[in-house]
């Protein structure tokens, strides 16, 4: 059995979604709309930087 036939077909999984969204509305959930960048992720660390070469010494 290939990995393809397991998985849902785009319009089963798009049906799921919008029924499960009217369900929710209906049960008096509300939808929030957030800007574009902001996430809920907190920062567990500092920045990690990628060095790909080596400095130039003077």
């Amino acid at each position: 059995m290939s990995a393809w036939s397991k998985k849902k077909a785009p319009t089963e999984t798009h049906q799921t979604i919008e029924e499960q969204t009217k369900a929710f509305l209906e049960s008096g959930g509300k939808i929030q709309q957030i800007d574009t960048g902001v996430t809920g992720q907190e920062k567990l660390s500092g920045p990690r930087h990628i060095v790909l070469g080596k400095k130039a010494t003077k």
